[in-house]
C-alpha cells in the first residue's frame, strides 16, 4: 500500500509538468502549418509574377518581332512583283482637303501602277526568242513517201538503229531520193543539225547529194543505218 501511495505521488506531481510540454508542442504545429501556408503563398507570387513577366515578353519583344518581320517579308514580296504600291496608305474620304489628298493619291496611284507596268513588261522582250532555224523544216519532215509493200519489186528495207539503242524498220522503194533517209530520222526526232547516218560496215558517212536516189548512194540491198550525235564543232556551223 505504501508503494502504491509513493507512486500516486510521483504522477500527481509529474502530470503538470507534463501539461506544459504539451501545451508547448501544441503551438509549435500550429507554427509550421502557418510557415507552409507562408510558402505556399510565396511560390504563388512567384509563378503569378513569372507567368506576368513572359507575358510582357512575348507582347512587348517577341509580337513586335514577328510582325516586322513579316512587314519586311511583304515589302519583298511587293517589290518583286513590282507591286510596291499596296503597301502605302489610304486616305481618308471627306471635305475639300480631304478630296485633294484623294486626287494626290489618286495621280501617285497611276504613275506607280504605270511604273509597275513597265517593270513587269520588262522580261517580255526576252521571251520573244525567235524560233530556231530547224523549225520550218518540220513540214518536209511529215512528208514522207508512202511504204510499199512487201511483194513490191526494188524495195529495200531499211533499219534505223538509234542511240537510244531502239531500232526502227522501213521499206522504201530503190528510186525514192536519198534525203527520205534524212526526213525518216527528223521525223523520229532527230535533227539533222544534230545527228547524222552512218552506214555499220564498212562504217563511213552517209553522204546525200541532190537528185541521188538510195540506189545511187549504195542502198542496194536490206541495210542497217547508226543514228549518231554530231561533234558539238559542228552544231554551230
Amino acid at each position: 500500500m505504501a508503494f502504491r501511495g509513493v507512486v500516486g505521488v510521483v504522477l500527481l506531481s509529474a502530470l503538470p509538468l507534463l501539461c506544459l510540454e504539451l501545451r508547448r508542442g501544441i503551438p509549435d504545429l500550429e507554427e509550421e502549418e502557418e510557415n507552409e501556408k507562408r510558402q505556399k503563398l510565396v511560390r504563388k507570387k512567384q509563378q503569378e509574377a513569372q507567368g506576368e513577366k513572359a507575358s510582357r515578353y512575348i507582347e512587348n519583344v517577341l509580337k513586335p518581332h514577328q510582325e516586322m518581320k513579316l512587314k519586311k517579308l511583304e515589302e519583298r514580296f511587293y517589290q518583286m512583283t513590282g507591286e510596291t504600291w499596296k503597301l502605302s496608305n489610304g486616305h481618308k474620304l471627306g471635305g475639300g482637303e480631304d478630296l485633294v489628298l484623294e486626287n494626290e493619291s489618286q495621280t501617285s496611284f497611276e504613275t506607280s501602277n504605270r511604273e509597275a507596268a513597265k517593270r513587269r513588261n520588262l522580261p517580255e522582250p526576252l521571251t520573244k526568242v525567235s524560233p530556231p532555224a530547224e523549225q520550218p523544216m518540220q513540214k518536209k519532215v511529215l512528208d514522207l513517201p508512202e511504204e510499199p509493200p512487201e511483194t513490191a519489186e526494188e524495195v529495200v528495207t531499211v533499219a534505223l538503229r538509234c542511240p537510244s539503242g531502239k531500232v526502227l524498220r522501213r521499206r522504201f522503194f530503190k528510186s525514192c531520193s536519198s534525203q527520205v533517209l534524212f526526213d525518216w530520222m527528223m521525223k523520229i526526232g532527230y535533227h539533222t543539225s544534230l545527228y547524222s547516218l552512218s552506214t555499220s560496215f564498212p562504217r563511213r558517212p552517209l553522204e546525200v547529194e541532190g537528185g541521188c536516189s538510195l540506189q545511187d548512194v549504195g542502198i542496194t540491198v536490206d541495210t542497217v543505218l547508226n543514228v549518231e550525235e554530231r561533234e558539238q564543232s559542228h552544231w554551230f556551223k
